[in-house]
């Protein structure tokens, strides 16, 4: 589904360079859960925010399928974010006067989706999160774990095939933070969508069939394991 080879990014800035990824090359496979760690500073958001297609590489390539993130034109990467990924933030980034339910139906509006399977994809996603009857709450109105599950909502508006998510259970408690994994989790399994989650938290790494530890911009392990094992 997603090959990576021999990717780096380097950061020019006013007291040098950065090079924030190192030569990483990797397979990432349809249906995978995929977690993402490392210190402060080891690549992680950047390989992230590469795979989003949000960022372009110093060198390198990315491919999706048979799309080639790294040449592609911007309005052809724009089709790729908004249809084929869904981003999940740590800072859940909702809209402050919208409702939920109108924020989960942003991606959307920008796809051009007719109102009425608008409404019907938003009212299945918020019950999918577990929201229905806070669909019309304003985010100040909901706790940060009831937000994030907004933001996991809109995440999946345009049926994305893979998330893409950075820290999303960073300004969880634990109790939450266990939620919003659980539903990645389900996600995961019963829909086959491909995860990849950056993570600080062992806990939350457990979560991942595929483990992924990044140091100073180059991958050091790769791990793949059974569910078995995972939920063992």
């Amino acid at each position: 589904m997603l090959i990576i080879e021999n990717l780096s990014k380097v950061y020019h800035g006013r007291h040098g360079d950065v090079r924030a990824l190192d030569d990483i090359s990797l397979r990432i496979n349809t249906g995978d859960f995929v977690t993402v760690t490392g210190g402060s500073g080891s690549g992680k958001t950047t390989l992230l925010l590469s795979i989003g297609g949000l960022i372009r590489p110093t060198t390198g390539t990315i491919t999706y399928r048979d799309f080639d993130l790294c040449s592609s034109p911007e309005k052809d990467l724009a089709y790729y974010r908004n249809k084929k990924v869904g981003f999940v933030l740590q800072t859940f980034n909702l809209i402050p006067y919208l409702d939920a339910i109108q924020n989960v139906m942003v991606p959307m509006v920008i796809q051009g989706s007719r109102n009425g399977a608008m409404q019907d994809r938003a009212d299945a996603l918020m019950r999918k999160v577990g929201l229905y009857e806070r669909r019309f709450h304003l985010p100040r109105e909901l706790s940060v774990g009831q937000q994030q599950r907004v933001a996991i909502a809109r995440a999946l508006a345009n049926e994305p095939e893979m998330i893409l998510a950075d820290e999303p259970t960073g300004n969880l408690d634990p109790s939450l933070a266990t939620e919003v994994l659980g539903i990645f989790q389900e996600l995961n399994e019963s829909e086959g969508k491909t995860i990849i989650m950056v993570t600080h938290s062992p806990d939350a790494a457990k979560f991942g069939l595929v483990r992924m530890h990044l140091k100073d911009g180059r991958l050091e392990t790769f791990q793949s394991q059974s569910k078995v094992a995972r939920d063992g």
